[in-house]
């Protein structure tokens, strides 16, 4: 009858009935295990906590470069923009001129290089309608520092180069971390290709471990050419370097700009 019925109803489906209608009909519970147990364990009706990630950055790749000399500063970045093993766009800038003698490149990631860039030109634009005057390529670099810093616990996820003249019309470059430490120095690199673009500039440019080292100061036009060595180079082994090279070249009497290809797979 009655109890007959209820016996059949709890040993049909315990999934479904669970353990409520086996102790009514007098019989021990059942126990519920987790859905990854072992062969012959029963799952749970109750749906287990699912573990969600979310981070707001992404590294987009790409190589960016900086060579300041006598009387002149060279700033170059490639045009790649990755994400992950796909290729989203090939021709997207990663350099922005901020004065006529000052110009910074970044790599990571490009919305935060976007945003960044951005910030630097209004202040750069509103300290020049203040001071009636143009921001010099050092103070850009300490505001650049000031700025990264005080966005220190929620940075930008970019790697900087500033290059520019400074006061007395010399190249200077200025490296940054992502929270705004710098140096100045007289070239750098960021990026994915940094480990590959940086043993070169010490060879070449700074003539480390070398007792060969030249009497006359490389020219602007013999440090292009350099540059683009350089890069050509890096995007034979750096699956995120390639496409296309930006290069300004900044002298006294103004910047020029010039677009070198580099292989496109």
């Amino acid at each position: 009858g009655d109890v007959d019925l209820s016996l059949r109803m709890a040993t049909m489906a315990p999934s479904f009935f669970g353990n409520d209608a086996r102790m009514q009909a007098g019989m021990p519970s059942m126990p519920l295990h987790h859905a990854q147990g072992g062969p012959g364990d029963v799952q749970s009706r109750v749906e287990q906590p699912r573990e969600q990630r979310f981070s707001p950055y992404a590294n987009n790749g790409g190589t960016c470069l900086a060579v300041a000399g006598d009387d002149f500063c060279i700033v170059a970045a490639d045009s790649r923009l990755s994400q992950g093993y796909s290729i989203m766009s090939r021709t997207t800038s990663k350099i922005s001129q901020l004065t006529d003698q000052c110009c910074i490149a970044s790599s990571g990631c490009n919305s935060d290089q976007v945003t960044l860039h951005k910030l630097l030109k209004f202040r750069i634009k509103m300290y020049r309608h203040q001071h009636e005057k143009m921001m010099s390529a050092p103070a850009v670099g300490q505001m650049l520092a000031t700025t990264l810093y005080g966005r220190r616990f929620f940075p930008y996820y970019t790697f900087n180069v500033v290059g520019g003249l400074d006061e007395k019309g010399e190249g200077c470059v200025f490296s940054y971390d992502a929270i705004g430490c710098f140096e100045r120095l007289k070239y750098t690199a960021s990026g994915t290709g940094q480990a590959l673009i940086e043993p070169f500039l010490d060879n070449l440019v700074a003539y480390k471990n070398t007792d060969n080292k030249p009497t006359v100061s490389r020219s602007a036009e013999e440090t292009l050419e350099l540059v683009k060595d350089i890069f050509a180079s890096a995007g034979e082994r750096d699956i995120y370097t390639g496409d296309f090279v930006d290069i300004y070249v900044i002298k006294k009497d103004g910047t020029t700009y010039e677009q070198f290809a580099l292989k496109k797979d």
